[in-house]
Formats: structure tokens, C-alpha cells, sequence
């Protein structure tokens, strides 16, 4: 077989015969290997994780089925699900792939460190996979080309990716992170999902995802038009089976570490131990009608082998007082879309009725707990508004002070009042230096954007930073890498995820008792400024047929009290990002004496020296 004809004759035979008669799971048993890199490096064993080989056979050519949708927990083997699909079809079925990740650093992040090394680990993948080399192009860190086919990783952020070829195989990862709309030509999944038309005797489409909000979440919606499969556990008292849940779930008295499950039926407890035969007696079972060809499967934090009951029930008690914490061990931990019984506005009145009077003010002398202050900074044409924030442990906050310096912004003058603002120090009741502001988030994205970086670039050494705010879920508080940096002078700008920040600012603002994420305010804070601090209110609104969370403002209402509160939450993570450990610090400061006479409730000491600008009762009047 030398001759090109010959060649050809080869592929085109292969092309027209039918796919070979070996299942995902039996592949991933004959041939899938997991690199060293992995937790449990070796030959893959569909034992370990049995509730995936349905899901894999539901994958396989013979199956029927040409699309599964598989909602489920972190660390129960979904993405490995994804890759024994591809390793077999590189092999056994060559043709046309596509897998899209969230954004395209997801998807090179992924081929780093799943994919690669999965290709290099197993040898009938990596013989087939064409060599990189100066003249080739078939193989990069988002394309693989091999014999019969190539895979193609995109991210879902591209729509040029997502329509620009036909696909026979579409792998869709963790799409509750895509965008709701890309390139305004509308939801990814759909766009992706299209591509397979001209492939619909013998297509195959892949959806995963950990939920996140009920009526928002796409997996949610997508396993809702499924035959909805559930694990049946069998319980090892009564013999009855049951449905996995967390109502199951007990643990002795402040031991969330012992926890077990109990049968709903007979009430029998079965330890962490006996989770193994569990899952491996389980069978799945269709619970809904569903549409046609279609397979779904909900797999339940509690059928992880990688994580206890007792690590989630610890996960658990943690996360009680905060919402943001509950939707993500929600989603995270047990797989399940968290129902979002908190969007109700949150009543400017509540606020103002708890603020604190104190006998000192905090700009004088911070309260005890407050170890790191930062600051954020609102931009107008004709003004400048901050607040300054003293942090302490897990995030409890103090509203230490709110200035607004009026005035011409593009004008010299009202920066350099911010630079002497921002120059303070704050006096701790303990035998502790005066407390810098450590960091200084200032909004970039609307008036004075030259200001502001000019400004921000000629204070980058006291961590002075300019941020752009961007919505959107998925949008990390700060930017997991720094920018890069600008010529000209021009600081370079910071991507904080505002959308998260509301939310978890509007969680932390309905917890009623000091302690972790508790808010405090000084009585000084008018009825008018709590009004802007809950300015806006999420709402949840359809766009080209995706559901999704919008901040909306209220009318008459100014919100800078709530963006400078964002931008100094940023400042923040911009310092865990630098290395900052709020425990450490706050361990450090609380080992030092308090002052002699000098307590946060002792009579007024000197003041410190503050710029002339107006407090916070602007809105009042």
C-alpha cells in the first residue's frame, strides 16, 4: 500500500464502516491510563466511580442516545467522563470534535492539565496525535489532529469558534460559566448544539456542569428536558432503595466530622464506610418522560468517593451564615441549583436602625477587631466619593469613614485631596503601629479614565489600583493573573467581578449578629446613605432564551455608597491576591496589649489630622 490511491481507498473504507463494537467504558478499561500527575495515578478503573460507566455507555455509537446531559457535584469524575469519551473516539470512532471550556484560558488551562497529559499517558492516544514540528500545524495547545479526524478546544466566550465548522462529536464543560450571550449572536450551548446538524444519525453531544441558581442555571434547565436518571442507592438494613439527600445527613453534637446518613425508609445509619458498597449496589433509574434520545443524570455530591460526608458537613456548618458560602457548597458540594429565597430588596430602614453608636469615633480609633483597612473610590465629574473599610477576622467589616471630595475631577487639585485621604493612618486600640491603608481601588471604567490612571500609576508602590467593574456570573472578585502593563505612564486596569461582590455584599447585610461577614456601621451614616448602599436589587431576566441576573438601580436612588463598598471589597481580594492572611494578621495585632486608657470605649484621645472635604450627610440634604 504505497500509492496515494491506495491510501485513500484505506480512509474512505474506514469512513463508510461502522463504528466498532466496544463501549466508552470498556475503552477507558483497556486503554486509558491517568498520569502520574494524578490523584490516583495508573490504569483507570470504572470501580472507583461506578455511577460513570451508565453515562459512559449512554456515549457509546451502539447507545441510541445522542445527547447526555450530566449535572453534577465537584469531584465526582465528570471531566474524566468527558476525556475516556475522547480518548475513544480519537481511536475508535475518528471524526470531527469539539470542546468547549468557559473562556479560552479555561480551555488552554484544561488542555495543560487534563488533556495533554492524559494523550501522553496512554500510548494508543499518543501515537495517533500528530507530532508537533516547525512545518506541522496539526497539533497546538486548542487543536489535535490524528488519522480520520481533529479535536478542537474552544472557549464559549468565541462565537467565531463555537460556529465555524461542522462537528460530528460536541463536548460542552462547565457551561452554567458561559456567557449568557457571545457576540451578540446568543446562548453558546445553542450555537454549539448547531453545529452537529449535518451529523444527527450519528452524532454525539456532551453537556456537564455543577449547577449554580435555580431558573437561572443552564444544566439545571437542560437535565429538566431529560428522562431526569437518579442514583438509587440500596440501603444495607430494610433493602429498600433510595434517592441520595442531604436531609439524610446527621452527625453527633459538634461533631460534623462523624457524619452519616440515614435510610428515609427504616431509618438505618450507614457510616462513611459503607459508602463504597453503596455506590456500588446503585443503579440508575429514569424519574420523567424526557425528550427522545435524550439522557440525563444527576450525580450527587454524597456518591463522591473523593470527598467524606463528615468534609461536607464541616463545609456545611461553615458556610450557615452566609449565602454566598451556601450557594457554593450547594452547588459545589452536592451537585443540587440553589434556590434563591434572599432576592428580596433589602429595606434601607433595617440598616439605619442598626447602626452603632460609639463613645469614640472609629476615624480616631478603630474598633478592636479591625487588623487591614482599604479603600474604594467612585469617580463623577464633579466629585469624588470613598469609603474607608477596616477588615477583620473572616471578613467582618467596620465603615471606619465616608468622605467626598467635591469638585472638578479633571482638575489637580481634588487628587491631590484624595492623595492626603488616602495618606492617613488609622489608631488601634492595641500597641500596634497606626494602620496604613493598605490598598485603594479606584473605578476606571466611566468618568476621568486618564485620571485615574495617571493616578493610579504614580501610587503603584502603596498598592493604589485601577479597576474596571464587569457583571456577569463567573467573574472572578480580582483577576487571577495581573495585567499587564500599560505604556505611557497608564497603571493597567483590574477586572473585578462586580455582580459577585453585590451579592455577597447583600448576603452579608442581612446576617443580624457580629461575627464572620458582619457589617458594621457608626450612627453617624444618615438614613439617606444605607438607601444608596442597597441601591440596586438582583433581578432575573431572559436574553436569547438564557435566563441570567441583573443588577437593576433604583430610581432616585444614588448608588455610590454601594460602589465604593464593591471597590474597597476588590481592594481587598487585590490584597489576598498579594499575599495578604486576614487570620494571620488579626493573630499578630490581637497578641499585642491593649494601650493603657486607650480602648475603643475610652474617652477621646488626640484626633488625627483629616482634609477639609464634606462627610456623608450630602444625601441627606
Amino acid at each position: 500500500m504505497n500509492s496515494t490511491h491506495d491510501w485513500t481507498d484505506l480512509i474512505w473504507r474506514r469512513g463508510i464502516a461502522p463504528d466498532p463494537a466496544i463501549s466508552v467504558d470498556e475503552w477507558a478499561e483497556k486503554f486509558r491510563m491517568l498520569p502520574a500527575t494524578a490523584a490516583e495515578p495508573g490504569r483507570w478503573r470504572t470501580a472507583r466511580t461506578p455511577y460513570l460507566r451508565e453515562p459512559m455507555e449512554c456515549l457509546s455509537p451502539g447507545s441510541g442516545i445522542d445527547r447526555v446531559v450530566v449535572m453534577a457535584a465537584a469531584q465526582t469524575g465528570k471531566s474524566e467522563l468527558l476525556l475516556n469519551f475522547t480518548g475513544a473516539a480519537i481511536q475508535l470512532w475518528p471524526a470531527l470534535i469539539l470542546m468547549a471550556q468557559p473562556t479560552f484560558s479555561a480551555a488552554s488551562r484544561f488542555v495543560r492539565t487534563r488533556l495533554d497529559p492524559m494523550l501522553d499517558a496512554t500510548p494508543e492516544l499518543k501515537n495517533r496525535i500528530v507530532k508537533p514540528g516547525p512545518r506541522k500545524s496539526g497539533n497546538s495547545a486548542t487543536f489535535k489532529a490524528y488519522p480520520g479526524g481533529s479535536l478542537s478546544i474552544v472557549g464559549a466566550n468565541s462565537a467565531v469558534s463555537l460556529r465555524s465548522t461542522p462537528a460530528r462529536f460536541v463536548l460542552l464543560d462547565e457551561i452554567d460559566a458561559y456567557p449568557p450571550d457571545v457576540g451578540e449572536e446568543g446562548d453558546p450551548v445553542a450555537l454549539a448544539m448547531a453545529r452537529t446538524a449535518t451529523f444527527k444519525a450519528s452524532r454525539k453531544i456532551l453537556l456537564t456542569s455543577t449547577p449554580t441558581l435555580e431558573g437561572v442555571s443552564r444544566i439545571a434547565a437542560a437535565y429538566a428536558e431529560t428522562d431526569q436518571r437518579r442514583l438509587f442507592w440500596l440501603c444495607g438494613h430494610c433493602k429498600e432503595r433510595f434517592v441520595p439527600d442531604w436531609s439524610q445527613i446527621g452527625w453527633p453534637d459538634d461533631h460534623p466530622e462523624r457524619a452519616y446518613l440515614a435510610c428515609p425508609h427504616c431509618g438505618g445509619i450507614h457510616e462513611q464506610r459503607d459508602q463504597a458498597r453503596l455506590i456500588a449496589g446503585a443503579e440508575w433509574r429514569a424519574t420523567a418522560e424526557g425528550q427522545a434520545r435524550v439522557a440525563g443524570f444527576h450525580i450527587h455530591g454524597l456518591s463522591s468517593p473523593f470527598v467524606t460526608w463528615g468534609e461536607l458537613a464541616v463545609q456545611r456548618v461553615a458556610a450557615e451564615r452566609e449565602t454566598t458560602r451556601l450557594q457554593v457548597w450547594t452547588n459545589t458540594g452536592l451537585g443540587v441549583p440553589y434556590e434563591d429565597k434572599e432576592t428580596a430588596p433589602l429595606p434601607a430602614d433595617t440598616l439605619t436602625a442598626r447602626a452603632e453608636e460609639a463613645e469614640r469615633d472609629w476615624i480616631d480609633l478603630v474598633p478592636d477587631g479591625v487588623v487591614v483597612t482599604t479603600c474604594g473610590v467612585d469617580v463623577q465629574d464633579d466629585r469624588l466619593e470613598c469609603e474607608f473599610v477596616g477588615w477583620g477576622m473572616q471578613e467582618e467589616s467596620w465603615s471606619l469613614d465616608y468622605q467626598i471630595v467635591f469638585g472638578d475631577t479633571a482638575r489637580p487639585e481634588v487628587w491631590d485631596a484624595l492623595d492626603r485621604l488616602i495618606a492617613r493612618r488609622f489608631r488601634h486600640p492595641r500597641a500596634v503601629p497606626d494602620l496604613p491603608v493598605a490598598a485603594v481601588a479606584i473605578d476606571h471604567g466611566g468618568h476621568r479614565s486618564a485620571e485615574v490612571g495617571q493616578f493610579a500609576h504614580d501610587r503603584a508602590n502603596r498598592r493604589v489600583w485601577a479597576i474596571k467593574g464587569r457583571g456577569g456570573p463567573g467573574v472572578s472578585p480580582w483577576p487571577r493573573r495581573p495585567p499587564k502593563p500599560r505604556r505611557g505612564g497608564v497603571a493597567p486596569v483590574f477586572i473585578t467581578g462586580v455582580d459577585g461582590l453585590k451579592r455577597q455584599l447583600y448576603d452579608r447585610l442581612r446576617i443580624e449578629g457580629p461575627g464572620p461577614g458582619y457589617c458594621h456601621f457608626p450612627a453617624v451614616r444618615d438614613h439617606w446613605w444605607f438607601a444608596g448602599l442597597v441601591s440596586e436589587r438582583p433581578v432575573r431576566r431572559w436574553h436569547r432564551g438564557a435566563a441570567r441576573i441583573e443588577w437593576v438601580h433604583d430610581r432616585g436612588v444614588r448608588n455610590e455608597p454601594l460602589d465604593c463598598r464593591v471597590y474597597s471589597t476588590a481592594a481587598l481580594h487585590g490584597l489576598y491576591a498579594s499575599g495578604l492572611s486576614l487570620t494571620d494578621q488579626a493573630m499578630k495585632i490581637s497578641a499585642a496589649p491593649l494601650r493603657a486608657g486607650d480602648t475603643p470605649s475610652a474617652d477621646p484621645g488626640r484626633a488625627t489630622a483629616r482634609p477639609r472635604v464634606s462627610r456623608s450627610r450630602w444625601l441627606a440634604g
